[in-house]
């Protein structure tokens, strides 16, 4: 139960990223978890220390001189778990620290296991490097001349129905296993088979000695019709790890800190969101977006079913660089609200991606990272949305689906100047439809939640409803089709003390109703002209939608879906500018 009185103590969560590493302690305060405090270093897991766990070992020295408490013992090691007072009753760690692994994926159908293998890689930081398929027209010759040169860190192999036809994945396999044996050992990649079950031992036999670390998990794909990733995620997931105790120093202490358990922080995070989404309204969905330097990633969660999505691309550090191969220059500077020159904008662009740690010294440096913000969060969410499952509810097929609550962390989000600027860059990127809650994660504990979670089922709860995570506001997002500044809803919020105020939307407008923190009310909204709250066209709920304060209030963001910015340059600064005082900032 989430108010039970837990007797359990601490635990301390470490999360290893590109740029910070962050310490976070969580105790029993009154008979109920509690986060705090957390302590920050910058991650070492480059030049000159090339050892992440030093930036660990800074970050909990950090949180101690905060906390006055003791982790880590005079060999700078951690004290797990207490002694004599000293340490801490248990620790987690997740990362995201280095290049993204490059991956090749094997398969046998474009649209099946190719498909399915596909989406599987894109669950941890990768780069698919090559494709192999049953009607590649490279000859094998050729394949295993490409797996020698690009030097793969992973092989992912689907294919194969279970109990199905083996031929032809063996023969894929042979063409793997040459290139294995050909490339030096100290260059061999880690291989994940996760195809026709009947091929297990096989390849057992035949590809042990040949790889970094092999893994064998349930199929992806054990009938034609019928996709099941989970299994494969959580083998790939130890994988990954494996694969970095082979490329960085630290990896081998922090996980042996975390009993074994270290984890890849996306993983961390797509295991609480799909947690949530099996205690939220079963109705809608639990959306989960971190845009950190090494990745953007997006996890969406339907009923306890969850899709993730990793995109070191679209990472705001060094694979920045890359960025205008997936979106163009005049994409970015549209949500640019002052005049910038595009090779100003460029110029930014790999200026970050060599200094990923650096941050905006001006108002335009400012202004052009939002915009990267904006962009590559909506290049990400919306790459997702194809993996979405089919059954879930939308107002319009192609616009978002309706989440509650979107949660939502990374450094440009959480440290924007004022929260405004954040909920903005959020409701631009998603375009969320209906009545959501976005919540910020301004401390970074999705990722400790997570994996928290597997240990201690009763820390997350606890955390969550505690006050750790900042509600940012309620957002009502109406769908229609007519004109701007026609009417389109009308009500009322009634605030707990019966204060009632009157609601009056045109459509095109975003508003702002104020309701603080530790308040409560109800709202009704009548929608107009075949307007879609979430409930369908021009349907409203009798009694109201209860409401609870949040820093921003109610926020109701009829701009329209999808939203579209005036193509005049000076027009389109006005209107982003007035949106940006309109949610005070």
């Amino acid at each position: 139960m989430p108010g039970s009185v837990v007797t359990s103590d601490s635990l301390l969560a470490v999360d290893v990223g590109t740029v910070s590493t962050r310490a976070a302690l969580f105790d029993v305060v009154e008979g109920c978890y509690r986060f705090i405090a957390s302590g920050q270093a910058p991650t070492t897991s480059g030049a000159p220390l090339k050892d992440l766990s030093e930036g660990a070992r800074q970050a909990i020295e950090n949180l101690q001189t905060i906390t006055g408490r003791t982790f880590l013992g005079e060999d700078r090691h951690l004290i797990v778990p207490i002694k004599d007072g000293k340490g801490v009753d248990a620790f987690a760690a997740t990362f995201s620290a280095g290049p993204a692994v490059k991956t090749v994926v094997v398969g046998l159908l474009e649209d099946v296991s190719i498909e399915s293998t596909q989406r599987l890689a894109r669950t941890i930081y990768s780069r698919v490097v090559d494709t192999i398929r049953l009607n590649d027209k490279r000859k094998p010759e050729q394949q295993i001349d490409s797996i020698v040169r690009l030097r793969p860190d992973l092989i992912l192999v689907g294919g194969g129905t279970d109990n199905g036809a083996t031929r032809s994945v063996q023969h894929l396999l042979e063409t793997i296993g040459l290139a294995c044996y050909i490339l030096p050992p100290e260059n061999r990649p880690a291989l994940l088979f996760a195809g026709n079950k009947n091929l297990a031992e096989e390849i057992k036999s035949s590809l042990q000695n040949l790889t970094l670390a092999l893994s064998i998990s349930p199929n992806l794909r054990p009938a034609l019709e019928t996709e099941d990733l989970q299994p494969a995620q959580n083998a790939l997931a130890k994988l990954y790890t494996q694969i970095r105790r082979s490329q960085m120093s630290g990896v081998d202490e922090l996980n042996s800190w975390a009993g074994n358990s270290l984890m890849p922080t996306a993983q961390a995070e797509g295991r609480i969101i799909r947690f949530l989404s099996q205690v939220y309204d079963s109705s809608k969905g639990v959306l989960g977006v971190d845009l950190g330097a090494s990745a953007a990633t997006i996890a969406a969660a339907f009923g306890g079913e969850l899709t993730l999505g990793v995109y070191p691309q679209l990472g705001l550090g060094e694979g920045l660089a890359n960025l205008l191969r997936y979106t163009n220059l005049n994409e970015i500077l549209k949500w640019i609200p002052l005049e910038i020159p595009a090779e100003n904008v460029r110029d930014y662009i790999y200026q970050k991606s060599i200094y990923p740690a650096s941050l905006p010294a001006t108002p335009e440096d400012l202004a052009i990272e939002q915009a990267l913000a904006r962009q590559t969060l909506s290049v990400a969410f919306n790459t997702l949305q194809k993996d979405f499952p089919r059954r879930i509810n939308r107002a319009v097929p192609g616009l978002a689906p309706y989440f509650e609550p979107i949660l939502a962390c990374g450094s440009v989000i959480s440290r924007a100047p004022t929260l405004g600027q954040s909920l903005l860059i959020l409701l631009d990127a998603i375009q969320p439809m209906g009545i959501t809650t976005v919540i910020l994660d301004q401390n970074n504990l999705l990722a400790a939640l997570g994996a928290a979670a597997s240990r201690n089922s009763i820390l997350p709860i606890q955390i969550l409803e505690s006050g750790a995570f900042l509600g940012l506001a309620t957002v009502v997002s109406p769908y229609t089709s007519v004109r701007p500044g026609t009417p389109i809803l009308s009500g009322s919020l009634v605030y707990q003390n019966g204060n009632e105020s009157q609601i009056d939307i045109r459509q095109g407008a975003l508003e702002v109703l104020p309701l603080p923190v530790g308040q409560s009310g109800r709202l009704h909204l009548k929608p107009l002209h075949h307007t879609d709250i979430g409930l369908g066209p021009d349907n409203t709920h009798a009694a109201g939608f209860p409401v609870t304060g949040t820093a921003l209030g109610l926020v109701i963001d009829a701009r329209g879906r999808p939203l579209h910015l005036p193509s005049e340059p000076a027009r389109r600064h006005e209107i982003i500018k007035k949106w940006l005082w309109t949610l005070g900032g």
